[in-house]
């Protein structure tokens, strides 16, 4: 007896048929977009609508500025990439092949930017990256360390945990951005997935302590360095006496820190007052594509 597919009803189909249009719909809104150059192409790389992952790469490259079919089809065929791919099914090593050969085209591949965020202790920054760890365009790098794992911490996602003979061997072969030790561990921020994610045109945010932002600097002249300050000197106060698992001597250690690390926001390219997260958040998320310098 010859299989058939099940027939579907007629609401069925009609949903099938509107998300058919919707999808397609998308697609020519960010083709269009590219073509004014609103967009980049990393940008609709970027996007996690599956309407968009389902787009061919050739459409995407035909629609960018400075390439057309024919340019797109060379640009393909260079970089190893099948004239069908999908951009879903495009992997990370792909995707850098694509940029190299886009350069070598002379078209414009806008890199990510790389956003540095610091501050006194208690001022929010890890619930600011966290806010923002799902964004599509930005991604947060975790840093590697040597020390044990806390409990509920996760290697890969709260840290990446390394031995002392692997991070001496980091060290050696200047794979880290930045590194430090604090209470006999050490932690550093890994070079490569840092570059590999910017030429991805992801933005990638740094949460590091002062002297971390201070060697970034130096490493990289156009990372954006941006200071979390609180609203009040006297609620930063509030925040970090409020553990009650502290010692007095523990706590005026962590004030009289806060103090001195308050006095190095002048050091920042920007200044941020995290009176709500989302606030901040949408703020590092302009940040990204703003070249404006100063306090805010």
């Amino acid at each position: 007896m010859e299989n058939r597919p099940p027939r579907r009803s007629k609401d069925e189909l009609a949903r099938s048929g509107a998300l058919a249009i919707s999808a397609r719909r998308e697609r020519s809104e960010v083709k269009e977009a590219v073509v004014r150059s609103e967009l980049s192409f990393f940008d609709v790389l970027n996007d996690p609508r599956s309407s968009i992952r389902r787009m061919r790469v050739a459409q995407l490259l035909d629609a960018t500025p400075g390439i057309g079919q024919r340019r797109a089809f060379l640009i393909m065929a260079k970089a190893g990439i099948s004239p069908t791919r999908r951009i879903g099914g495009l992997g990370i090593h792909q995707i850098t092949k694509l940029r190299s050969e886009m350069i070598l085209n002379k078209v414009e591949s806008q890199r990510g930017k790389l956003i540095v965020i610091s501050g006194p202790g208690g001022v929010g920054k890890s619930t600011i990256t966290a806010h923002l760890r799902s964004h599509p365009q930005v991604w947060l790098s975790i840093s590697m360390t040597t020390r044990q794992p806390r409990e509920n911490e996760r290697d890969g996602h709260d840290y990446h945990f390394i031995g002392d003979q692997e991070f001496d061997a980091m060290i050696k072969e200047d794979q880290f951005l930045e590194w430090a030790e604090f209470a006999g561990s050490r932690y550093g921020t890994p070079r490569v997935p840092v570059e590999e994610r910017r030429n991805l045109g992801k933005h990638v945010l740094l949460e590091i302590d002062i002297a971390g932002a201070r060697q970034v600097r130096k490493r990289d002249g156009q990372a954006l360095l941006v200071f979390i300050s609180p609203p009040s000197w006297e609620e930063l106060v509030s925040r970090l006496t409020i553990r009650g698992t502290d010692s007095p001597e523990r706590r005026a250690a962590r004030l009289a820190l806060a103090q001195e690390e308050m006095a190095c926001a002048s050091e920042f390219d920007e200044v941020l007052i995290n009176h709500r997260v989302e606030e901040v958040a949408l703020a590092l998320l302009s940040l990204a594509t703003s070249t404006r310098k100063g306090p805010l």
